[in-house]
């Protein structure tokens, strides 16, 4: 990527911000006007035709002023904005403080990260965890449900908790819940769920030789409530929050785009994508590689419980978001998340 003089840059700037903040065009003598650069209108000119001959801003249609392509938006983030200091809006502490008053529950703490970044961007706010499989097991419990019917519940070291009615073919007692819960607990806690998988389904093929009919019962029931395959926890801020989000998408484009975001696979790519990154990262239009929103820009962070990974929170927006704007919050509430995760 050519290296732009000073002059370049700061009218490179002055477009984006302009663009971004009105999604027109932006001609030389809008540059001239709306910022301190002291120079002339043909001076701008000419130096918009270089931007554009080298890809860094395109003319959508003839007479019209210029706007940035997805290389102009990648100098942007990579060199414009590390040479400036990005701070975050002190006033909006108070959203984020939310969460410091949240328990230690995942389910809860994503869901309002989720909303509190979309309520802020006024785009579309994820938060997601790490895969199920990877969770680690706290406990388990059963309840007697109706006759033949069991509540079961999975609680993980991460704070992750999860519920499923399970339906058995011959009823239990609650006492009889109650030795599977303590003998499961006993042997199981302290593994990944996918570790616990493959152990139960190594134990249940010699289930034959197994004379304790309850160590049976209580492997097939395990076997029940861990039954979720490779997918992980997921929250999409309030739709409300993001009526600018795709402004060149028809209603059908942006419903399209709802569809894709709700499916656990595309939070799994994002998951994915992001596990072996550290801090915010900006993926933009076609660079994020997930061809339902390739005509949009993530902005995301993975957050940690002090060990390892839990998960990413971000913002899908339009190519033109306000990357000055969102980077910072995404930081602040990874960190948030992070901080909260980490105390003992």
């Amino acid at each position: 990527m050519e290296e732009l003089d000073r002059r370049s840059k700061e009218i490179l700037w002055a477009i984006i911000q302009s663009y971004t903040a009105s999604n027109d065009p932006v001609g030389s003598r809008t540059v001239m006007k709306r910022y301190p650069l002291g120079l002339s209108s043909a001076t701008i000119r000419n130096t918009m035709a270089d931007l554009e001959e080298l890809g860094y801003i395109a003319q959508p249609h003839t007479s019209a002023g210029r706007i940035p392509t997805e290389r102009g938006y990648r100098l942007y983030v990579n060199t414009l904005l590390r040479e400036r200091v990005l701070s975050f809006n002190k006033s909006l502490l108070k959203q984020f403080n939310l969460l410091n008053n949240i328990e230690k529950d995942m389910n809860k703490l994503m869901k309002e990260a989720s909303k509190t970044l979309s309520s802020f961007s006024h785009y579309l706010g994820i938060a997601t965890s790490k895969l199920i499989e990877d969770m680690t097991l706290k406990r388990v419990e059963f309840i007697k449900h109706g006759n033949n019917n069991i509540f079961g519940v999975l609680i993980s070291e991460e704070g992750i908790i999860r519920n499923k009615i399970i339906r058995l073919e011959e009823a239990l007692t609650q006492k009889q819940l109650d030795k599977i819960t303590t003998y499961l607990n006993n042997e199981l806690t302290g593994l990944s769920l996918k570790e616990i998988r493959a152990k139960i389904v190594s134990q249940i093929s010699h289930e034959k030789t197994i004379c304790n009919k309850l160590i049976t019962d209580a492997l097939k029931l395990c076997k029940e409530v861990i039954a979720w395959e490779t997918e992980s926890i997921s929250y999409i801020g309030e739709i409300s929050g993001t009526s600018n989000l795709p402004d060149f998408a028809t209603m059908k484009q942006i419903k399209e785009i709802f569809k894709a975001i709700e499916d656990k696979h595309f939070m799994l790519k994002l998951l994915n994508k992001m596990t072996e990154l550290e801090g915010v990262q900006v993926f933009i239009g076609s660079e994020n590689n997930i061809s339902e929103i390739a005509e949009l820009s993530i902005v995301a962070s993975t957050y940690n419980d002090g060990h390892s990974t839990q998960g990413t929170i971000g913002v899908i927006g339009p190519t033109r978001m306000n990357y000055e704007k969102i980077i910072p919050v995404v930081a602040h509430t990874a960190k948030t998340l992070t901080q909260i995760l980490s105390e003992e």
